[in-house]
């Protein structure tokens, strides 16, 4: 009944069961809503990921009993992404798009809507209405066990690519699931330890992207977290999932638990968790004895229903007809957004691009070339459709002058011994450049363990010193989750980050190596150098339950800008094979105020040869902030093609949210700075042009006075000063001007303001005069901040 108006909704909800009731609320199966056929109550089918549709025939056409449905998802998260065994073999060919952790290094809105667009087509084929993604968790840390699902350590990228993924689902007919709702930052003990985060650095960054893509293209469904926030578990957070994302954001669309993430099932629902997936009997069977004993609130029960309701309504008047995917198209979307988003590190003498004409041979080594690690290991795990050979790709592009050849060195499994290190440096003796393919060490990687090292597989260190020392030119090609170390890095021509680049990535490696592509990914977290270096490593991952976010708001560059550390790679660094001109910078406005926004102009040219596409970046630096603030924040960014010799003027928007911060003495956002200096900029750590905007603060009400407060906090309030000299005056039967110089006299002191007072003045004045003055003057003064 497609269409139908909230009354009929209620009145469908009116005439349930409270069986039905809970059902409905409850899932069936792994991957489906309930169904209640006698009141025309359709069922939709959702399943994951973030990069790729996972089509499980044995958990979704035949279907599960209990027990086989828990076994059936516990091998799903234990499953490695290089297993080819029992995931893969019952689940359905689809394509694996670049991972989060690349995908996001493009900064391109356009390419995540197309990616959305091919993803409903595919949910499309297969039956599907809902899909289980996006996820942007904050990268707080490289080690992370999902950092490969998500965009970015800043929330602007995480808010603008999300919002574009939804908005490419969702247009066309699919639901999206925006997650994990919230500070799902680390996979040790996932389901237990609480992410201890201040209020400051949840509203500023881990809640300020998924605010900003709810904002800009909202989803159908937000999924919460499985781990606990400040002591309360995610699905079970009534300050999350009612006060912040409810009552602040306007949200009205469903909220859906992560799988087995709900402990409390009266709790989650109280809270606002409206669906609680997958089916479970025992919690179900908690549920309604809740209900039974009155513990559960009709109406709270009854709105979860009619947001299952209105959800099924919408996806199936949204369906669109189901249609053959044309999935050589998807494959050649997968090799464009992969090699667009590649990062090249560095690029010693214009190594790259390779040119097949100059050179007479090329040496390609590790395993990787051959079969190269494309995705992270987890739920998102997507079944290739089909999948690049690097090596292929490559020797693809080699022809009658250039040879190109590839010898084996393990990827994973074992240390290679130093005869298969001396092997790979003599096949090296006579090529022009040597690509060696590399991965991060693969102990405890992906969902459900957090990395413990950022070093690359064994041995692969001592294989890149050893070419490098043997005078050879080394061009590194990295597949990693996030970051690693490279402690080798100045020894080396190149290096390409490819972090996991889906199945068309050994054909976007490929362009990019020979100049077919030129590149134009950019980090979106920082490098650092060695791991003792990351924010917060001196309180990962917890201990005793409790894992406390011990940076706050200074995440990522945050950080690196604030200890003054020099990162191995800036946030937002990425080079290209042409050169731009950042030229001039103007301002619309040259004064900032209360609820105003400011537009900057940036002219960019491109003085190379080549065309090529940069990210202009746009950082505010606040100027004497009224509270302790980053050195500069990412508020805004831009893509722009250029041919050599073009220039373009990107015109950057500015919101008046992009000025504040969040004061949690005042529960609100708040401008107050002398100024703040927009930056233009290719990274964080390469500013190319400012400008400074003045700042008209807002105006606060000053703290509330008492006879205890000491006598700067009472100067501060500009009524306190004549009041209190009229009172001394009238008291002390003194002049004016005596009573100020007794005032003075207050100045410096820590005491309370009548014990500071009665030093010089004895019981002529109590306490109970000065007590009646500052409730007199505080109720003035909120009459003129009213």
């Amino acid at each position: 009944m497609p269409g139908a108006d909230d009354g009929e909704i209620r009145s469908l909800v009116t005439s349930m069961t409270t069986n039905e009731k809970v059902a409905l609320v409850s899932g069936q199966g792994l991957w489906r809503t309930a169904a209640i056929e006698r009141l025309g109550i359709d069922s939709i089918l959702m399943t994951d990921g973030t990069y790729g549709v996972r089509y499980s025939t044995t958990q979704i056409d035949a279907g599960t009993g209990d027990e086989e449905s828990l076994a059936a998802f516990l091998d799903l998260i234990n499953q490695q992404a290089d297993d080819k065994g029992g995931m893969f073999g019952t689940t359905r060919p689809a394509t694996c798009f670049p991972n989060g952790n690349l995908v996001g290094c493009s900064w391109d809105v356009d390419l995540l809507y197309r990616m959305g667009v091919a993803l409903a087509l595919e949910c499309r084929s297969l039956g599907i209405h809902l899909l289980l993604g996006p996820g942007i968790n904050t990268r707080r840390t490289p080690l992370a066990g999902r950092a490969y699902e998500y965009y970015s350590e800043d929330p602007v990228i995480n808010g603008d690519l999300a919002a574009a993924l939804i908005s490419g689902l969702q247009d066309n007919g699919i639901g999206a699931s925006l997650k994990h709702f919230a500070c799902n930052n680390s996979e040790i003990e996932r389901t237990t330890t609480s992410s201890d985060v201040d209020e400051r650095a949840l509203r500023e960054i881990y809640l300020a992207g998924f605010e900003r893509a709810i904002l800009k293209s909202p989803p159908w469904t937000v999924m919460s977290a499985y781990n606990p926030v400040n002591g309360v578990q995610a699905s079970e957070n009534q300050w999350l999932l009612k006060h912040i994302l409810r009552d602040e954001w306007g949200y009205d669309g469903l909220v859906l638990s992560d799988w087995h993430a709900i402990k409390d099932r009266p709790a989650s629902l109280e809270a606002g968790t409206d669906l609680d997936m997958p089916e479970s009997k025992p919690r179900k069977a908690r549920l309604l004895l809740a209900i039974e004993d009155g513990k559960v609130a009709d109406d709270i029960l009854d709105r979860a229903c009619e947001r299952v309701i209105e959800l099924a309504r919408r996806c199936h008047a949204n369906k669109m007809p189901a249609a053959p995917v044309d999935l050589d198209h998807h494959h050649a979307l997968a090799q464009q957004i992969a090699a667009e988003s590649i990062v090249l590190l560095r690029n010693e003498q214009q190594t790259l691009p390779l040119d097949a004409a100059a050179i007479s041979e090329i040496l390609v080594v590790g395993d990787g070339a051959l079969v190269p690690t494309i995705q992270g290991s987890g739920s998102a795990t997507t079944n290739p459709y089909r999948v690049d050979s690097p090596f292929t790709r490559i020797a693809a592009r080699a022809g009658e002058h250039l040879k190109v050849r590839h010898v084996p060195f393990p990827t994973a499994g074992r240390a290679p011994t130093e005869n298969e290190t001396r092997a790979v440096v003599d096949a090296a003796t006579t090529a022009d450049a040597i690509i060696v393919f590399t991965e991060n060490e693969k102990s405890r990687n992906g969902e459900g363990n957090d990395r413990d090292t950022l070093k690359l597989a064994a041995g692969h260190d001592r294989l890149i010193r050893s070419l490098a020392g043997a005078g050879r030119k080394v061009i590194v090609v990295l597949t990693m989750p996030d970051a690693v170390e490279m402690s080798w890095l100045d020894a080396t021509q190149a290096v390409l980050a490819c972090f996991y680049p889906g199945q068309g990535g050994g054909e976007a490696i490929a362009r990019v190596l020979f100049g077919e592509q030129n590149p134009c990914g950019k980090l979106t977290t920082t490098m650092p150098v060695r791991i003792e270096e990351i924010p917060g490593w001196h309180t990962y991952p917890g201990e005793n339950g409790r894992h406390v976010y011990s940076e706050g708001i200074f995440v990522g560059y945050r950080f690196y800008d604030l200890k003054a550390v020099t990162p191995l790679f800036a946030f937002g660094h990425g080079l290209s094979y042409t050169t731009f001109s950042y030229e001039s910078m103007v301002l619309d406005r040259q004064e900032i105020g209360p609820s105003m926004g400011c537009a900057a102009s940036v002219t960019i040219r491109n003085i190379g040869t080549v065309a090529g596409k940069e990210i202009v970046q746009l950082y505010v630096r606040p100027v004497k902030p009224g509270l302790r603030r980053p050195i500069r924040e990412l508020k805004v960014f831009a893509k722009v093609e250029l041919q050599p010799g073009e220039a373009k003027v990107v015109t950057l928007t500015l919101s008046a949210r992009d000025f504040q911060y969040f004061d949690t003495a005042r529960g609100t956002w708040v401008l107050d700075a002398e100024a703040f200096i927009i930056e233009a900029a290719a990274s964080s750590r390469d500013i190319r042009l400012e400008s400074r905007l003045a700042c008209r603060s807002e105006r606060f009400p000053p703290a509330a006075l008492s006879a205890l407060s000491p006598p700067a906090l009472v100067f501060a309030n500009e009524l306190a000063i004549p009041a209190l000299t009229e009172l001394l005056a009238r008291k002390l039967r003194i002049s004016g001007e005596e009573a100020i110089a007794i005032l003075e006299k207050l100045n410096g002191s820590f005491l309370g303001f009548y014990d500071t007072l009665s030093w010089y003045v004895g019981d002529a004045i109590n306490e109970a005069d000065i007590t009646a003055l500052f409730d007199t003057l505080n109720r003035r003064t909120e009459r003129i901040s009213a």
